[in-house]
C-alpha cells in the first residue's frame, strides 16, 4: 500500500536544527518563512537532495557515472520519498535593460513582427518611405556639392564575427582591390588576418569618384549597380573627409526604403533593428538605456551659502575644505577672471559660476600649485570645469569606489536624442496600426491586448461592438503576422 506522508525526522542541514515535520503526498506543498528560516535547507538540500540521491544508487554502475554523486544530507530519517526534481531558484534580473517584454521574451516577437510588417516612414518628415531606383540614387549622388570626393561601398558584411576570410578570396576573384575593414580601407593585396571572436564591417569599394559637372553618369550608374548587386539592394556612398573632425561621412542607399522629400534612405528591416541592446537598434546617445546619468549642479553645490573656501564644491571638499590640488585650480581661476574665493555661491555672478562648473570652453589660463614642501609648479592649461571633469572621470575610471562616489552627484535624466524611448529615430519611424514598438509596450496589458486584436482583425475591440483600425494591415502583412500575434497573445 502506497505511503501517504513524506516523514524527516532530525534534520539538520544548514539552519535547521534537529527539524521533524510530516508532509502530505500529491499536493501542492508551499514552504514559507522569514529569510534564514531553512526553507531551501528543508526543500533542496533535504527532500530533493535525498530523493534524488536514492535514485541514482537505484541505477547501473554504468548509469551513475554520467549523473554524480549526491551526498546524503545531514538527517536521522526520511521515509514516504520518490525519485525527485527540482527547478533552481532564479533572482530576478538586475540589468538595468532588462523590461518585461524581454525578460519573458514578448519583446523578441514584437521585434520580429515590426521588422516584417511594420510600415516605414522618414524620421525626419514623418512621410511614408518608398524604395529608390538606380536612376534615383545616381541622381542624388550628382547633386551633392562640386568637388566632393566619395567611395562608392557595398556593405557586404554588417556586425557579424568572423574571420570572413570566404568574403575576402571572393573579392579578390571578382576583381576588386580595396576594401573598408572596419572603418578603415585597406588593400586586398595584402594578407588580412581578423579575430575571429570580435564584431567586424566589411565594404568592398566598388568605385572612387569625383563630384564634378563632367562627372561620368554612365560610370556612376554601373558601380552604384554593383554595389547593389553585391550588397543586396544596399549600398553607401562615403564622402571622404567631411565628417567630423576629418572622418568620413557616410550616406546610405537603398532600393528599399528612402524618402524622397529628405534624401534619406533606411536600410532593410530587421528583428535586430528594433532591439535597444544591440548597436543597430540602440539610441546611439543613451546606448539603449533610455537615459543618461548626469552630474546634478545642485548635489555637487549643495550649500550655496557657503563659499568656494569654505567647501562649496561639495565632491571636492574633505571636511569642509578643499583638497589642495582642487584648492589650487579655483584659486588659478579665481586670480584669472577677477572673483573672490570668500563670496558665498549664491552672491557670485552666473557667469563666473558657469566657468567653474562648465570650464572655459577650451581657452587656457595659468595654474600654479604649491607642494607641502613649497615647491611652486606652474603651466598653462584650459580648465574644463567641475561637472564635465566629474563625468568623464565617471566614464573613465577602473576603480568601482570612486564611480560609486562620482555617482553620489549623478541624476538621472531622459535621453534627449530619443525622449527615453531607447532606439534609434529610424526604428521608432517604423509603425503597426499607428505605433511604433515603444508606444506599443508602454501601453497596459489590456489596451496591448486590444492592439494585438486589432492588427488581427482591422477593428479596435470595444463594448459597443469596436470602430474599425486606421491604416489597417494589408492581407499580406496580416498573414505574416498570425502566428507572431498569437504567440504575443498568449
Amino acid at each position: 500500500m502506497p505511503e501517504s506522508n513524506i516523514i524527516i525526522r532530525g534534520a539538520r542541514e544548514h539552519n535547521l536544527k534537529n527539524f521533524d515535520i510530516t508532509l502530505p503526498r500529491d499536493t501542492l506543498t508551499v514552504i514559507t518563512g522569514v529569510s534564514g528560516s531553512g526553507k531551501s535547507s528543508l526543500a533542496f538540500d533535504t527532500i530533493f537532495a535525498e530523493g534524488q540521491r536514492r535514485y541514482v544508487e537505484s541505477l547501473s554502475a554504468y548509469a551513475r557515472q554520467f549523473l554524480g554523486r549526491m551526498e546524503k544530507p545531514d538527517v536521522d530519517h526520511i521515509e514516504g520519498l520518490s525519485p525527485s526534481i527540482s527547478i533552481d531558484q532564479k533572482g530576478v534580473s538586475k540589468n538595468p535593460r532588462s523590461t518585461v517584454g524581454t525578460v519573458t521574451e514578448i519583446y523578441d516577437y514584437l521585434r520580429l513582427l515590426f521588422s516584417r510588417a511594420g510600415r516605414p516612414h522618414c524620421y525626419n518628415c514623418g512621410r511614408p518611405v518608398q524604395r529608390q531606383t538606380v536612376q534615383q540614387i545616381v541622381d542624388s549622388i550628382l547633386n551633392w556639392e562640386e568637388g566632393t570626393r566619395l567611395q562608392i561601398l557595398a556593405p557586404v558584411i554588417t556586425h557579424m564575427k568572423g574571420e570572413h576570410l570566404q568574403v575576402f578570396d571572393t573579392a579578390r576573384r571578382d576583381g576588386f582591390v580595396r576594401m573598408r575593414i572596419d572603418g578603415e580601407t585597406r588593400d586586398l593585396a595584402d594578407e588580412i588576418k581578423l579575430a575571429k571572436t570580435k564584431w567586424h564591417n566589411l565594404e568592398v569599394v566598388v568605385d572612387r569618384i569625383i563630384v564634378r559637372e563632367d562627372t561620368e553618369r554612365g560610370r556612376l550608374t554601373e558601380s552604384v549597380e554593383t554595389a547593389l548587386r553585391l550588397a543586396g539592394g544596399n549600398l553607401i556612398a562615403s564622402k571622404l573627409g567631411t565628417g567630423k573632425k576629418g572622418a568620413d561621412e557616410d550616406v546610405v542607399y537603398s532600393e528599399h526604403f528612402a524618402c524622397l522629400h529628405c534624401d534619406i534612405s533606411i536600410a532593410e528591416l530587421e528583428p535586430r533593428n528594433f532591439s535597444f541592446n544591440t548597436p543597430f537598434g540602440a539610441c546611439p546617445t543613451c546606448t539603449g538605456l533610455g537615459y543618461k546619468l548626469e552630474v546634478d549642479p545642485d548635489l555637487v553645490i549643495q550649500n550655496k551659502s557657503l563659499s568656494l573656501n569654505d567647501g562649496a564644491i561639495t565632491p571636492w571638499a574633505r571636511a569642509g575644505t578643499n583638497s589642495p590640488w582642487y584648492h589650487s585650480t579655483l584659486e588659478s581661476l579665481a586670480e584669472h577672471f577677477g572673483f573672490s574665493m570668500d563670496t558665498p555661491v549664491r552672491e557670485m555672478d552666473l557667469e563666473h559660476l558657469s566657468v567653474i562648473l562648465y570650464g572655459t570652453a577650451g581657452k587656457k589660463l595659468e595654474v600654479s600649485h604649491q607642494t607641502k614642501k613649497g615647491r611652486v609648479y606652474a603651466w598653462n592649461t584650459a580648465f574644463d570645469g567641475v561637472i564635465p571633469n566629474m563625468e568623464r572621470r565617471h566614464v573613465d575610471t577602473e576603480s568601482d569606489s570612486v564611480r560609486d562616489d562620482i555617482a553620489r552627484y549623478m541624476t538621472q535624466r531622459a535621453c534627449a536624442s530619443c525622449s527615453g524611448d531607447r532606439l534609434k529615430s529610424e526604428a521608432l519611424a517604423v509603425t503597426v496600426l499607428g505605433m511604433n514598438v515603444m508606444e506599443v509596450t508602454g501601453q497596459s496589458v489590456e489596451n496591448a491586448l486590444r492592439w494585438a486584436e486589432a492588427c488581427r482583425t482591422g477593428i479596435w475591440p470595444s463594448k459597443d461592438g469596436g470602430e474599425e483600425a486606421e491604416d489597417p494591415l494589408s492581407d499580406r502583412e496580416q498573414a505574416i503576422a498570425a502566428q507572431i500575434l498569437k504567440e504575443v497573445e498568449a
